[in-house]
């Protein structure tokens, strides 16, 4: 895994948490599945329940091997106009598109990559409505009613662009799905409407602090789905049917508990490269992304342990020597 290290700059996160700013998502991939079977496919893939999503509504979800490790997790978004746009992460995209590959039948389901002509912009914070409304020339009452992940679509003169209630900041924030020819005009109307651009370090500290895994940073093809905490997110139904790596995830759930979780960690400094977690004499764990909070301090995602409860006093073995950190939950806490 690669840990994230985000050292954000004040002003951009201070932006973020108490205005609004830009964040360019366009490294994402971005796939577009259509076809009779659509929903039914996707529903045997990933641990949502797609089948129930109506159109303008959507959800987090994660794709499993047969042994129930996470290959990818992701955004599924019902379109108004049809079809399912799913949006994951380029560190998870490539084994998401293998899965994508081996699994959908071609005649049940079209799986088409939208990425090199539909754009992604986020604008976080609890003026993003308002940036979002005065840019595309509509009412922030719009946006106000849409659940985490929910989208309506919106005239940008002779585009249409798609904003998505993202649950992904820690703080309100939105993403905006739009063709890539309208991309810069369109940034360009986010910058005029009070929306700064602010670093990936920014948004990855309010990520951090959310307590919400990254993969191929917190967890990766080796990490089971309720140690890096997604079943707290609601991306997994235990009602509906069959999809890969079910038994593993409902074995867990109804009959016992994972051995480990992601937990938060408050450090008196930052530690680089690979760092374990010492309780005692005792390895308990690892440190995966970490940040330094202008709000919290130097702050850290950890594997632990079950039995290192929060509260717990621990100290973070690092190349650069022993680092005193105690256990939290997550999200961290104000």
């Amino acid at each position: 895994m690669n840990p994230v290290i985000a050292r954000p700059d004040g002003a951009e996160y201070d932006r973020l948490r108490t205005d609004a700013g830009l964040a360019l998502r366009s490294d994402r991939l971005r796939l577009l599945v259509t076809g009779a079977q659509a929903a039914a496919t996707l529903t045997g893939l990933v641990t949502s329940d797609v089948l129930a999503l109506q159109p303008g509504h959507g959800q987090y979800a994660a794709a499993l091997t047969a042994k129930g490790k996470v290959i990818a997790d992701a955004r599924i978004f019902h379109r108004t106009a049809g079809g399912y746009l799913v949006d994951v992460s380029a560190a998870a995209a490539p084994g998401f598109q293998a899965m994508m590959r081996k699994y959908v039948n071609p005649r049940l389901a079209k799986v088409e990559s939208v990425s090199a002509s539909l754009d992604c912009l986020g604008v976080i914070g609890p003026h993003a409505r308002q940036v979002i409304a005065h840019a595309l020339g509509c009412l922030p009452a719009q946006f106000d009613l849409l659940p985490p992940y929910a989208s309506c679509d919106v005239a940008f003169g002779a585009d249409t662009v798609t904003v998505a209630r993202a649950a992904d900041y820690g703080v309100d924030g939105f993403d905006c799905f739009v063709p890539v020819e309208a991309a810069a005009r369109l940034r360009v109307a986010f910058e005029a409407s009070g929306a700064a651009l602010v670093s990936t370090d920014a948004v990855e500290t309010l990520r951090i602090e959310a307590g919400r895994a990254a993969w191929g940073a917190d967890m990766d093809d080796e990490t089971l789905t309720q140690e890096a905490r997604l079943d707290t997110l609601d991306a997994i139904s235990y009602t509906k049917g069959c999809y890969t790596g079910q038994e593993v995830v409902a074995r867990v759930h109804f009959r016992g508990h994972v051995n480990r979780l992601l937990r938060g960690l408050r450090l008196d400094a930052l530690p680089l490269g690979e760092a374990r977690v010492v309780s005692g004499d005792t390895d308990v764990g690892d440190v995966r992304s970490r940040a330094a909070s202008p709000r919290l301090g130097a702050i850290a995602l950890a594997m632990l342990r079950r039995e290192v409860e929060p509260g717990s006093a621990v100290s973070v073995r690092a190349a650069t020597g022993d680092i005193a950190a105690t256990v939290t939950d997550l999200p961290f806490p104000a």
